[in-house]
Parts: structure tokens; C-alpha cells; sequence
């Protein structure tokens, strides 16, 4: 073969081979696009266009004054589609809007904005995300009046994706208590997780276009599904009450070195939680709301001598006894079976008569009376614990409630010291809200009621559903043991172990409690710390628990530990709350209004003005405060300086509206005013901490 007869041969099996490669590929095409057409454009459709949900607005978690405890701010991702805008339009607006995007992010030049948008133009892109960052609604409101933008989404091409986000105004504050949930609205804890199916709404559907880049572009047609924004639950939280309980026992945790505690503070006739305080260690003297230790099963422990009350109930309603009866405590150690049971005293208390034994919280004396008349008959003594509504969950309205756990003679591990163990708090498991629920059944007049954190929901002033307090128990004691009762937990304070929080304005009544700490199978040197109960002792109107656990030095029982926490906070209370307070005896100072104007605090030059024109004698102290109170000495007025400092809520006491409207707003607050006259009372305590935004409420009389 020559040559020539090769390289022809070469040529018409490439071309051969060309062809038929042509040919198949053009086979190809028509089986695509024919044959498995609908095939491959369903697919195609499925991947650029999809429905996608909508996100419903959470509702708001409000305290029960009507302040913001959570609520949703709407946030937008701003985006443009470039190739919308009228090629005028387009011109004359390119270079504003690039500069005023350039101003507003500063993240970018002008002249990077407009290559930026322009390059999409050009290449026909349809959705183009400015800057990651979102603004928020002043922003998105600023740029609806931006050129090419104040055209809107059909002629301009700007578009505005909200995405909302939750959002807490008093930041930390019942941090676990507000709670939180997950973006998959799957898990979570607190309010938000409980109250989810209210909060959240119902989330819509839209038709939603993929574009260049993984972006999605709404698509708004009919098919959309608007969605239905959620209610809001309006709280029994208190925010001025909550700000001192987490304050107090932030302090006293970091002083002792504590690994966690909580306190939880409620209206006793009304069953209404108006604290709610968890923290736990986290780092060296670094505490956050971790874990919700008052109501959770974290928190579920022996609760110690607190449980000695429910001990003496069953023993003043079953046995012949009186509270002034004595039992023998002996050297301070009593052996029961096998096992030495002692008290915290060196040498032991002796003979001591049982009320006594209570307000010195003598484990030896109340777990001999009890092993003494319940012994023969130890279920006797587990019935009155369980009809006392010891043993049974409270069925609070936050989620995760721990069951509590008492200890039953069927029980395998039911032993001879069982009882007498169990007679001081040992040996059984209970939460601090569920020992709470107990104490303040003793200052409701011994009716147990259910707390509550949630008054109702509602959305603006529709309210859809309304929650009060259960009766758990209508009676868990005779009146008779009730008030045998509660001259014990008076006399805790008054001459037992709590009386270094006695004070001589008003009464406490409590208990102190102190448990050893279980550690594998045995129990060690550390300590859970409480005090539980009520106040005023002789009106009750709040009632309050208080838990430190494992504090460390030389200071390790409840009564150094935790009873100063509920003294600041009662404290606290007592002297902003002016209902817990005796009227005064204004008749004594007739004379006195005889003579002088009603002149009891203000701006110190106004109020000397005031004096000099009606011919009153007044002076001045040493202090050249600009604000001051007056006080009546020798048929003068003397004016003492009031201190103001920034960042605390001024007392505002006796000062005209004028006034006190002055101070109050330029610290930050909103006010609420009602009566005429002067201030008799400003429901937040003077000197505490500032909560930006907060409305404070006067009243004038």
C-alpha cells in the first residue's frame, strides 16, 4: 500500500469516527431532551425552585409588670437584583447608592460597591447580597429611601430578607428562668422551651428561588403561605425583685466559694413566683444561670433540717405532746442501731424542752421523739409526710420538675436507721421549690397552693388563656399544730439558730438547714446549705427559699451561709414595699404642720426660695448637696444633703412630681405616676442597681 493510499485511509476512519462520536452525542441530546425531558426539568426545577419555611415571629416574655423579658427584633439581609432597575434609573442612582453603601458598612469603597453591582448587571445575575451584616429596622428604614432603592423590589430590585432574632433587655437577668431555644426549635430550656407552642407561632411557606452563590430569592406568588406570628405569656417575674435576689446571692456565692445555689422568692396567697435565681460555678469566682437548681433534678438532694418541720407536724398531730415538753439530747451523740447520730454543738444541748430542740435544730432531740412514737409503726410517720404533699410533684409550669423521692419501709433499702435519719431530712430527696411550696403553706394558713411563673398568654390585649394557683392541699395540718407551728419557725429566728437575722422592724420565721453531702456511699465534709421562710412573721406576705451549695471555709452551715441571703433580700423588700409597712401616726406632727409648710425633700435652692418667701426659718448643713431632705429642729427647717449617685435608683421620697419626674428620667427609667401631692412611694428600692429602660411607678400623696 503506498503512501498516499495510508494516509487516505487514516483520514476516512478519523472522519468515520467523528461522525459517529456527532452522531451519538446528537442521539444523546435528543433522548435528554425528549425522552427523559420531563425527567431532567423536574429535577432542574427541584433544585432551583423549592419551597422553603417561612419563620413566624416568637411571641414576647414579658415580667408582670409589662416589662420586656424576651421578645424577637427583625434583623434584614440586604440584596438587589441588579438587572430589574431602568437603565436611566440604573445610571443616574449607581453612584449614590454605592457611596451611601460604602458610608453605612464601611467595610467597602464606593467605587468597590459599584464594580460590585455592576459586574452582576452585566453578567445577569439576579440576586446579589450587599454585605453579610443585617441591619435592623431603623437601617432597612434609612435604605428604603436610598436611590434606585426607593423604587421598591419590582422597579429598584432591593430586597429586604427578615430574619428575626431574640433578643433579652435586661441582658443576664433570669437568664435560665427566660431559657432559650435551639434554631431547629428542637431543644431547649425555661420559659421558651415550656411555653414553645405558644411562643413560636405557626411558620408559613414560600416559593423560593436558588441563585449564583447558594443564596435563596423569595418568589411571591400566590402559593405563599403567610405565617402566623406567636402569642406572648405575660410572667409573674418581677424584675426589681429578681435583680436583688441574683445580686445577693451572687455575692454570697463568691464569698464562700460555692459551687452553686438558687434562691426563689413568691407571694404567699397568691402562689406567684416574683424570683427565680440560679447560678452555678463556671470558672474560679466566675458564676452564670447554668442550670435551673431550684426546680430541676440537679437541685433534688437532701434538704437536712428544713425537713425537721414536717417531722414535728406529724408529731404534734399523732402524739400526745406539747412543744414545752423536754426531751433529753444527752452530750451531743446518740447511738440508733448501728450508727452515732450527733448534734453541731460541742457536748450536746442536754435536757431541752422541744421547742428548743426545733430552734436549735437538735437532730437528736426531734429523731428521738419521732423513732420514739413512730418506731413500732414507721408507715404511720410516711403517711403524714405524703398527705402534707410531700411526696408528689408540684407539676410546676416550667419543664424538667424533678419527682421527689421519700423513702418507704417496703423499700429494700429501708433500714432501722431509716426513720430517725429520715426525721431530720436525710434519706429522702427534695427540690428547693418543692420545700418552698411546703413553707409557704405554713404562711398561707396551712392551705399548700401550686406556684405559678405564667399569669397568662395574650397577644396585645387579647388574652387568651388565664393560670392561677391550684390547691395541692386545702389543709395539710390541724389549726391547733399551726399554730404551734409557726411560733417554732418564729423561734428559729428569734432565739435559735437564725437569729442573727433577727431585726427589730419585722419579723422572720424559718428554718435553717445544713446537710452533709452523700459521696460514694458515704457522707463527707461537705455541706448543702439552706434557709427557708416567711415574712412579715405576723402577715405573711412572702415567702422565700435560699440554697448554697458546698461552701467552702470556716462559715459551712445555714445559717452563716444562706439565711444572710434571705435577710438582704427580705430587707430589700420590706423597705420598698410600703404595704408590709405600720402606717404612721401623723397627729403627733399637727403642731408642727401648724406652723411649718409641708416641706419634706426637693432641690435644695427651690425649697429654701419656697422657705424665705412664707418667712420660715431654715438652714443648711455642712452639705452643699443640690439635693436634700429637711428635717424640723427647734421651729426651724434644716436641709441635709441627699447623695445621688449614677447608676442607682435615687430616693425620691417627698419630693414634688416636678422633681422626682427630673431625677428619675434623667437616670434612665420611664415613670409611672399616680395620686397628687408628694412621692410616699417608688416601687424600685432607692440605691439599687439601674435597669436601663425599666418603668419605675410613684405613687403621690
Amino acid at each position: 500500500m503506498g503512501i498516499k493510499t495510508s494516509i487516505v485511509l487514516r483520514v476516512r476512519i478519523a472522519f468515520l469516527a467523528v461522525l459517529l462520536f456527532s452522531i451519538a452525542v446528537v442521539v444523546k441530546i435528543l433522548i435528554v431532551q425528549i425522552i427523559d425531558g420531563d425527567r431532567w426539568r423536574k429535577m432542574a426545577e427541584e433544585n432551583l425552585l423549592q419551597y422553603r419555611i417561612v419563620k413566624a415571629t416568637r411571641g414576647n416574655i414579658f415580667s408582670d409588670n409589662g416589662s420586656l423579658l424576651a421578645t424577637s427584633l427583625p434583623f434584614y439581609k440586604v440584596a438587589i437584583d441588579p438587572t430589574l432597575a431602568e437603565k436611566t434609573l440604573y445610571k443616574s442612582g449607581i453612584d449614590s447608592l454605592a457611596m451611601l453603601l460604602s458610608r453605612y458598612f464601611k467595610d467597602k469603597s464606593a467605587q468597590e460597591y459599584k464594580r460590585k453591582i455592576n459586574d452582576a448587571r452585566l453578567s445577569g445575575k439576579h440576586f446579589l447580597v450587599l454585605n453579610k451584616e443585617m441591619v435592623n429596622y431603623q437601617g432597612k428604614k434609612k435604605m428604603k429611601d436610598w436611590p434606585i432603592f426607593r423604587e421598591g423590589r419590582l422597579k429598584g430590585g432591593v430586597i429586604f430578607e427578615r430574619i428575626d432574632k431574640r433578643f433579652r433587655p435586661f441582658s443576664f437577668l433570669g437568664l435560665r428562668t427566660i431559657g432559650y431555644m435551639n434554631e431547629e426549635n428542637m431543644k431547649g430550656a425555661g420559659l421558651e422551651y415550656t411555653f414553645n407552642e405558644q411562643l413560636a407561632g405557626r411558620d408559613g411557606e414560600a416559593l423560593f428561588r436558588k441563585m449564583a452563590g447558594g443564596n435563596w430569592k423569595p418568589i411571591h406568588d400566590d402559593s405563599e403561605v403567610r405565617p402566623l406570628p406567636g402569642v406572648d405569656i405575660q410572667t409573674t417575674i418581677d424584675i426589681n425583685i429578681q435583680d436583688v435576689a441574683e445580686a445577693s446571692l451572687l455575692n454570697h456565692l463568691t464569698k464562700h466559694d460555692a459551687d452553686y445555689g438558687c434562691v426563689v422568692l413568691m407571694e404567699v396567697g397568691s402562689g406567684e413566683v416574683k424570683a427565680i435565681a440560679n447560678l452555678g460555678k463556671i470558672a474560679p469566682k466566675t458564676y452564670s444561670e447554668n442550670y435551673n437548681y431550684a426546680v430541676g433534678s440537679q437541685g433534688l438532694t437532701d434538704p437536712g433540717s428544713t425537713f425537721k418541720l414536717a417531722s414535728m407536724i406529724a408529731l404534734l398531730e399523732d402524739a400526745n405532746i406539747n412543744i414545752d415538753d423536754t426531751i433529753d439530747t444527752g452530750n451531743g451523740a446518740y447511738e440508733f442501731y448501728d450508727r452515732v447520730m450527733r448534734d453541731s454543738k460541742p457536748g450536746g444541748h442536754g435536757i431541752i424542752t422541744i421547742k428548743e430542740a426545733f430552734e436549735k435544730s437538735s437532730n437528736i432531740g426531734i429523731s428521738r421523739l419521732v423513732n420514739e412514737h413512730f418506731g413500732i409503726n414507721p408507715q404511720k410517720y410516711i403517711t403524714y409526710i405524703r398527705d402534707m404533699g410531700l411526696a408528689e410533684p408540684i407539676n410546676f409550669q416550667m419543664d424538667g420538675e424533678a419527682i421527689p423521692y421519700i423513702k418507704d419501709p417496703s423499700s429494700k433499702s429501708w433500714s432501722g436507721i431509716s426513720l430517725p435519719w429520715m426525721s431530720i431530712g436525710y434519706e429522702l430527696k427534695m427540690s428547693p421549690l418543692q420545700m418552698l411550696t411546703f413553707y409557704n403553706a405554713i404562711a398561707n394558713d396551712g392551705k399548700m397552693i401550686q406556684p405559678i411563673i405564667v399569669k397568662s398568654t395574650k397577644e396585645a390585649d387579647i388574652v387568651y388563656e388565664n393560670f392561677d394557683s391550684k390547691v395541692i392541699r386545702e389543709k395539710i395540718c390541724s389549726e391547733a399544730t399551726l399554730e404551734k407551728v409557726k411560733s417554732l419557725l418564729e423561734g428559729v429566728v428569734e432565739n435559735g439558730t437564725a437569729s442573727n437575722i433577727k431585726n427589730s422592724v419585722y419579723k422572720i420565721a424559718g428554718k435553717t438547714g445544713t446537710a452533709q453531702k452523700l459521696k460514694d456511699g458515704g457522707y463527707t465534709r461537705t455541706y448543702y446549705t439552706s434557709f427557708v421562710g416567711y415574712f412579715p412573721a405576723d402577715r405573711p406576705k412572702y415567702s422565700c427559699i435560699v440554697v448554697i451549695d458546698n461552701p467552702k471555709g470556716f462559715q459551712q452551715y445555714g445559717a452563716d451561709v444562706a439565711a444572710p441571703v434571705f435577710k438582704e433580700i427580705s430587707d430589700k423588700l420590706y423597705a420598698q414595699d410600703l404595704d408590709l409597712h405600720t402606717a404612721i401616726d401623723f397627729k403627733k406632727f399637727k403642731a408642727n404642720q401648724e406652723i411649718f409648710p409641708l416641706v419634706k425633700s426637693g432641690n435644695q435652692e427651690d425649697l429654701k426660695y419656697l422657705c424665705n418667701e412664707l418667712s420660715v426659718s431654715n438652714h443648711k448643713t455642712r452639705s452643699d448637696e443640690e439635693w436634700v431632705i429637711a428635717s424640723l429642729k427647734n421651729n426651724s427647717i434644716f436641709w441635709k444633703g441627699k447623695k445621688m449617685t449614677q447608676g442607682l435608683v435615687p430616693d425620691v421620697h417627698g419630693m414634688n412630681l416636678k422633681d422626682a419626674l427630673y431625677l428619675l428620667e434623667n437616670s434612665g427609667l420611664k415613670v409611672g405616676f399616680s395620686g397628687k401631692g408628694r412621692v410616699a412611694y417608688q416601687s424600685f428600692l432607692a440605691g439599687s442597681r439601674i435597669l436601663k429602660g425599666a418603668k419605675i411607678l410613684i405613687e403621690l400623696r
